[in-house]
């Protein structure tokens, strides 16, 4: 796949390190031809000098085909500018800014716009944004018996409960990150678009855990009339 990335500092260059790992093509854009200079060389990555809010330069940069774009400069409104453009002018869905003033996240994503403050930057809290990657254990129990994961979802669990989720998968959803706060949720809280899910779950069953949530939520008819929540598996391309 072909990724965007708007900054060439540290974070821009361990982004573009890990794509490339990856075994995907990056455009790097940059206005400060001196940190261009400092991006591994690589026949996948393509170094662009230029603003990443300028049409222009991210049509050379492939943003008609790009996965995803992030924008890591240390300009917070540079940064929004040039997520607007690349989601609203080419259409890329998977976008997310850095942003220093961790107050003003939730105007942006309000927006659309995913942000990570630097108060919990790190180049895979991007990452996880542009490309889902499953579970990531964030915290092993010392018996080993329980883990902590951050989960990735299909969109149609949004707008339906903890209950539900928990009802479907056997995980036990522990918090729930919006806008970049945590907060412990009842069981009637919904998820919403762009939360992260971190969740309880037996050791061993990570995996089984996000193969169900990664699966799409549907309702299904039971024989007495009413209405049953079931996990159904998304429907394979035809080759």
């Amino acid at each position: 796949m072909h990724f965007i990335v708007m900054g060439a500092g540290r974070v821009g260059k361990a982004l573009t390190v890990q794509l490339v790992e990856n075994d995907h093509s990056v455009a790097v854009i940059s206005n400060d031809a001196a940190l261009l200079a400092k991006i591994p060389q690589h026949e996948s990555v393509k170094c662009i000098t230029g603003f990443g809010f300028d049409a222009d330069v991210l049509t050379r940069a492939g943003a008609q085909n790009a996965f995803a774009f992030a924008a890591v400069t240390d300009n917070d409104n540079m940064n929004i500018l040039a997520a607007r453009v690349a989601r609203e002018r080419f259409g890329i869905e998977k976008v997310v800014a850095r942003i220093y003033n961790s107050k003003r996240a939730e105007i942006f994503e309000r927006l659309g716009i995913p942000t990570v403050a630097t108060i919990r930057w790190t180049s895979d809290q991007i990452m996880r944004h542009m490309i889902p990657i499953g579970a990531t254990n964030e915290f092993l129990d010392p018996s080993g018996k329980v883990s902590l994961l951050q989960v990735d979802y299909d969109p149609s669990w949004n707008s339906h409960s903890v209950d539900e989720i928990q009802e479907l998968t056997s995980v036990r959803v522990a918090f729930i990150t919006r806008f970049g706060d945590a907060f412990l949720p009842s069981g009637e809280t919904p998820l919403q678009e762009n939360d992260l899910l971190h969740v309880l779950v037996a050791s061993g069953k990570e995996d089984s855990a996000s193969h169900m949530l990664s699966k799409r939520f549907e309702m299904s008819a039971k024989a007495d009339g009413s209405a049953k929540a079931k996990a159904k598996p998304k429907p394979r391309r035809k080759a």
